[in-house]
């Protein structure tokens, strides 16, 4: 019996919701590479660390708000608890290691193509081990070109983000990105459940499909979104990093005795600059005696 799919219950509320807080935890993510670009040692992994765990939540945040929307209108949804964390795991786990590996080699082609390409893996498994994790009283199949491009997806949307994170250091430019992830990730999410047809066994009885989606998934969203708000709040009180732009940093960086302050120009520079311009005036005016 073919189960009959609906991905969008709620409407576009479920989207709606899922596409902010990707681009939340991929607003987070990007803010805290482009911070650890500016650190050494311990405050550098620090801040990679918090950078793929905000990504990686919100990745695996998105996956289950957009999966609240999705029913079969012949049996209710269950989920397994250990498969589902499996996944927020492996987001954050594969996302971590693209993001070290640009954090410390930089913008490089390789660099990009081997952690996009890791992060992009990370992302697709993130979803479909959320769909291993279903439980309803059938089995689940996949039309694989789809899936293909579900995963292109996710690999391009994550070299992407990877490369904006370490290239883009403007506030505005960096919005952009974000939202672009936000964008591509959910995208993916879609384009994989388009994937999706739904065989139940028998007349579709629901014995072992376990609890409805919502009562179960709620709860477990709980978590990972007030770590995405409580990550938010520590990032906006850094002034430099919700800038995020490069001059500003540059302008924090501790400055040499003597050196010219980069924001002034020549003629109204550091007092210490003065006396090479007092000189040659004073050589003129005896010239012209």
């Amino acid at each position: 019996m073919q189960g009959t799919v609906d991905g969008f219950s709620y409407g576009f509320v479920t989207p709606l919701a899922a596409f902010l807080m990707a681009c939340l935890g991929g607003a987070l993510g990007l803010r805290c590479t482009t911070k650890a670009l500016c650190e050494h040692g311990a405050p550098r992994l620090g801040w990679l660390a918090l950078g793929a765990t905000a990504i990686g939540s919100g990745i695996w945040t998105m996956h289950f708000i957009a999966m609240l929307g999705f029913t079969v209108r012949e049996t209710p949804i269950g989920y397994d608890p250990a498969i589902t964390f499996a996944g927020l795991a492996v987001a954050i786990v594969m996302v971590g290691i693209g993001i070290f590996i640009v954090g410390h080699r930089g913008a490089t082609a390789m660099a990009l193509v081997t952690g996009g390409t890791i992060t992009g893996l990370g992302i697709a498994t993130t979803h479909y081990l959320g769909m291993a994790g279903m439980r309803l009283p059938g089995t689940l199949q996949y039309d694989t070109p789809t899936i293909a491009l579900s995963v292109v997806i996710a690999v391009v949307a994550a070299t992407s983000a990877l490369w904006a994170a370490v290239s883009l250091h403007g506030f505005l430019p960096s919005l952009g990105g974000s939202i672009g992830m936000g964008t591509a990730v959910t995208g993916m999410h879609y384009t994989g459940m388009a994937a999706v047809r739904v065989h139940l066994h028998g007349d579709g009885a629901t014995t072992g499909a376990g609890e409805a989606a919502s009562p179960l998934l709620v709860p477990m969203l709980v978590g990972p979104a007030v770590f995405l708000l409580l990550a938010g709040l520590m990032v906006m009180i850094d002034p430099l990093l919700v800038a995020g732009d490069g001059e500003r940093r540059r302008l924090a960086a501790p400055r040499r005795p003597g050196a010219p302050i980069p924001w002034q120009s020549h003629s109204h520079g550091d007092p210490a600059t003065r006396p090479s311009f007092r000189g040659p005036r004073r050589r003129e005016h005896t010239h012209g005696r």
